[in-house]
């Protein structure tokens, strides 16, 4: 925090996060904006919980249900798990691999403010004639229809924050390619980071087509076009495959970095090296690759033929042979280990037989004869939920405590963070594991109640009461997070003392510049190399010298302002006088803080040699 905060309090530390570049700051802004989406979407389930807890429950109505059940959906995915993905990615990567910043700072800060503006303007559909009610896969014969606005929000509202996710994936394929310290090649990067590689090449390529099917909908909705449109020689089926040319690589630009972290707090909380650390990168990449290879599995029920089905199967199928390959690494680090059971740790075993009911269920749905029953039924939710809340979650929770001390300088408490797990642990399983006997019972999907005397009561209400277990682990974790935060124990440098990887050299928190000399990477585990050396610090690179940091800017908080003001305008265009002014103020501002940018000359500033000695004298931070 700079010395202007400690000065003027409270408005200088908004003005410090609202200007910030600093990728260590805008993973802070990742992690709480993340986090309040995670509790809206929370809610939102737990109201969907409710609903179905005992048969023809009127607590919400069928077109509220349909709102709470997109919104969840499209929360969940887009501002919660990805947000809160991107939190772990800029607090740990740039320092996993030895660099002093992401690659693009400014960039790094637009693409935060462009997904919270995005998510802004998506929820403000709640307060504004109704949320979108199309399911949060919108297919375009449901979201063409629907009255209101509500599918405006949705369209408009994920392509701005669409387009933050994009770039923020380039900035991080850029990074890890150009600034990686030396000595730290491919297959010395930590698996974290490597996951974070493969995951940003998915976004890359995946995030395109669904902007695309985004815009083709925004035509059709607001101008009246004919892209989906049957009766005007569209085709609804084109939304579903652009959807799911995304929309499953996005399952894997999920789950991927979720592997990351578990691979290091295995690594890390069993005194071992992972095992077969080359055999996990390849099946990393293999995952990756073969992800875009299989989006049909979600259309086995649309008709496009047994041959498109049996390629899309057994495509689907294989993916299970390198995930498969990560299980077993996972289980022969532990084996052997010194293994410490510390709240990571516990998000880390518990993750494993969880996935694995995850990935078995995704087998089953692999089979396309089988998926015909399935289809549509409480069982593909069941499925679903096992593999991102089972995997991504566990992850954000397991990622969230391991280097928290990193991130705020203090511990979770410990007591706290293992009492949060148990009760997330028996939540989840309650609420899911009934899922699927639900569907093969017969249970659709998107219902908003069902009769009695189907045989569906008693595993719906264990369903809901599962989920009031959740909701109770998330409100012992935000107790935990305020407390330690105000009284909690200070963090070490390596705060849990078995650190493997560079971000446990430098001091928790970490200090703006990451590191005052650039380090030489001389192996894999490359703190642990030095360690086992008997060295107290890392062998630097390059002599200690001034240090060139990019300055901080208001442009890229205005910029997205510019279009989320925009997207209003041309919401409203054919119903309000006042629409095109909207357009053209928001624009004007976006085209206006873009142009600032190109004529200022910002060549930022030096952090000089004599300040870093200061801060070593001090005993301030290495």
């Amino acid at each position: 925090m700079s010395t202007l905060t400690h000065k003027n309090g409270i408005g200088a530390t908004i003005w410090d996060y609202l200007t910030t570049v600093d990728h260590k700051k805008i993973a802070i802004l990742y992690l709480i904006a993340g986090g309040f989406f995670f509790l809206v979407g929370g809610l939102e389930a737990l109201f969907i919980r409710i609903q179905l807890a005992i048969p023809n429950n009127d607590f919400v109505s069928a077109g509220l249900y349909n709102e709470l059940l997109t919104m969840h959906g499209t929360t969940m995915i887009f501002l919660a798990a990805m947000p809160l993905l991107f939190a772990l990615m800029n607090a740990v990567v740039p320092i996993q691999i030895g660099a002093r910043d992401v690659a693009f700072p400014f960039v790094n800060a637009l693409g935060f403010w462009l997904f919270l503006f995005g998510g802004i303007f998506l929820n403000l559909s709640w307060f504004l004639g109704g949320a979108p009610d199309a399911g949060w896969t919108s297919y375009a014969s449901l979201s063409l229809e629907s009255p209101g606005h509500g599918i405006d929000f949705y369209v408009l509202g994920l392509q701005i924050a669409g387009i933050g996710t994009l770039i923020g994936g380039i900035n991080f394929l850029v990074t890890i390619i150009n600034m990686r310290a030396p000595g730290m090649t491919y297959m010395r990067m930590p698996l974290f980071t490597w996951s974070t590689f493969v995951a940003s090449a998915l976004i890359l390529f995946a995030f395109p087509a669904f902007t695309v099917g985004l815009a083709l909908m925004m035509f059709d909705r607001l101008f009246g076009t004919g892209f989906f449109r049957p009766d005007l020689g569209g085709n609804t089926i084109i939304w579903e495959h652009l959807f799911w040319i995304f929309g499953h690589p996005e399952v894997y630009i999920l789950i991927l970095p979720a592997f990351g972290v578990f691979s290091d707090i295995f690594s890390t909380f069993s005194r071992k090296r992972l095992f077969g650390y080359s055999s996990m990168v390849f099946a990393t990449v293999l995952i990756g690759f073969l992800g875009f290879m299989v989006w049909a599995h979600h259309m086995f029920t649309t008709g496009l033929g047994p041959i498109a089905n049996a390629i899309f199967a057994v495509a689907t199928m294989a993916i299970g042979v390198p995930t498969g390959i990560k299980i077993f690494n996972w289980l022969f680090t532990m084996w052997g280990g010194s293994i410490r059971f510390t709240t990571p740790m516990l998000y880390a075993v518990a993750f494993i037989p969880s996935f694995v009911i995850g990935g078995v269920t995704g087998v089953m749905l692999a089979v396309a004869a089988a998926d015909y029953q399935y289809h549509d039924s409480y069982f593909v939710v069941a499925h679903f939920h096992y593999v991102i809340v089972g995997g991504v979650v566990y992850a954000l929770l397991g990622g969230t405590h391991y280097w928290w001390p990193k991130m705020f300088g203090r511990m979770l408490n410990e007591t706290l963070g293992k009492i949060t797990f148990w009760l997330f642990l028996i939540g989840f399983h309650l609420t899911f594991f009934i899922q699927h006997f639900l569907g093969l019972m017969g249970m659709p999907r998107r219902i908003f109640t069902f009769l009695p005397g189907q045989g569906l009561e008693f595993g719906n209400f264990i369903s809901s009461v599962g989920a009031m277990f959740m909701g109770v682990a998330t409100i012992v974790l935000i107790i935990n997070v305020i407390k330690t935060s105000i009284n909690g124990p200070i963090a070490e440098a390596d705060a849990w003392g078995d650190g493997r990887t560079l971000e446990w050299a430098v001091s928790s928190p970490a200090p703006e510049y990451n590191f005052k000399q650039t380090p030489l990477v001389r192996g894999l585990d490359a703190l642990w190399v030095e360690k086992m050396e008997g060295k107290k610090g890392l062998t630097p690179a390059e002599p200690l010298g001034d240090i060139h940091m990019p300055n901080a800017s208001i442009l890229p908080f205005t910029m997205s302002l510019g279009l989320f003001i925009a997207a209003f305008g041309f919401m409203y265009r054919l119903e309000e006088s006042w629409a095109l002014p909207v357009i053209l103020i928001g624009m004007g501002i976006t085209l206006g803080s873009m142009f600032l940018r190109s004529v200022i000359d910002d060549h930022g500033y030096h952090i000089h040699k004599e300040e870093l000695l200061d801060d070593e004298d001090k005993g301030g931070k290495a």
